[in-house]
């Protein structure tokens, strides 16, 4: 089980209230240091399960102190180990391990950890932009050439995991500002992939005859279920300690190249082609979104303030009749396509 290490900076006045907390908390290791006349150091080793309740209540209990901080470290080995209990039987252990370890709740990351680790990704940087246009020129080269490595290497670099994954994560603990910011940063970085990409369809000539464009000019049940996945994939990593960059492709499976298609179809004139492009590309964004707040909700991702719960509670009901609306609409769009006899879906 992975471990944290909680540090707390209080005045020594306190020390009884520490204590009092801390002891709710089974398992819960605590040094406590003098490091001024009038200034306490706490250090917490405790399993990351329980970090977020412990980080929860110091917040809460200690929030107006002057002089409080609380800092949280993740552990990258620990002797002995932790989760060795000398009054529990061996084979109780393992079946509590396996127990939490099944668990989607406990198998988290802090609230904390998450919305750090997404939280650059509201804003606008030089660098993520610059990784915009650089895959998105990649993707193009590979597309126009039906080159499906190259694709796949520009899927590698695309900046498209983190702004879907922030407005999940915005969503789900009813931060209002912080969602809008993330949109703002995944509408800039989408309209700057289909701004150049259409720049490359007026320069250079694109065939329908292309099979990474031909695979991308309708959406159907499956690309769904595809970026559906990808989605959850997203969250899972973002969420754990299971992060890996291929999670990342997985995303920008679903994005990248359907969006450098759309682009390429706009810049030649091929409109009709390029409706089907666009209903993909928007398919997939409502199946990422959806798949991620639904991964996070079953993870029991709530705001730290219980005040907050209702608030989140209404913007995540929003987001959910908003992209499911959507999703509605595009499959009503799909049957009249289909009824009269043009395939989108």
């Amino acid at each position: 089980m992975s471990s944290r290490l909680i540090e707390v900076f209080l005045p020594d006045t306190e020390t009884k209230q520490v204590e009092a907390l801390l002891s709710q908390h089974q398992d819960v290791e605590a040094w406590y240091e003098a490091i001024s006349q009038q200034q306490l150091l706490i250090r917490i080793f405790v399993g990351i399960s329980e970090a977020e309740a412990i980080v929860d209540q110091f917040a809460e209990k200690f929030d107006g102190v002057s002089g409080f901080r609380l800092l949280l470290l993740e552990v990258e080995a620990a002797l002995p180990n932790p989760e060795a209990a000398e009054d529990e039987s061996l084979t109780q252990q393992l079946a509590l391990d396996i127990e939490e370890e099944l668990d989607p709740r406990t198998a988290r990351i802090n609230r904390e950890e998450i919305y750090d680790r997404v939280a650059e990704s509201a804003n606008i940087s030089w660098t993520q932009l610059a990784m915009v246009v650089l895959s998105t020129e990649i993707a193009a080269i590979g597309i126009l050439k039906d080159n499906q490595a190259v694709v796949i290497g520009a899927m590698v670099i695309a900046p498209l995991l983190k702004p879907n994954m922030a407005l999940a994560v915005a969503t789900t603990l009813g931060d209002f500002t912080f969602a809008l910011k993330t949109v703002r940063t995944g509408l800039v970085g989408l309209s700057m992939a289909l701004a150049l990409s259409i720049t490359v369809g007026v320069v250079v000539h694109v065939s329908l005859e292309s099979a990474e464009i031909s695979s991308r000019l309708q959406a159907s049940w499956s690309d769904g279920m595809l970026a559906f996945a990808a989605g959850v994939a997203g969250a899972i990593a973002l969420t754990t300690e299971e992060r890996s960059s291929l999670v990342g492709v997985m995303v920008s499976v679903a994005l990248l190249p359907p969006l450098v298609v759309l682009g390429l179809l706009l810049g030649e004139g091929y409109w009709s082609a390029a409706f089907g492009a666009a209903l993909l590309v928007v398919t997939n964004l409502i199946c990422l979104n959806l798949a991620a707040i639904t991964t996070f909700l079953v993870q029991g991702l709530r705001p730290r303030q219980p005040q907050d719960v209702p608030k989140a509670k209404k913007l995540t009901v929003t987001a959910y009749s908003i992209w499911l609306l959507l999703l509605g609409a595009l499959v009503g769009v799909g049957l009249v396509a289909k009824f009269h006899q043009v395939s989108f879906f």
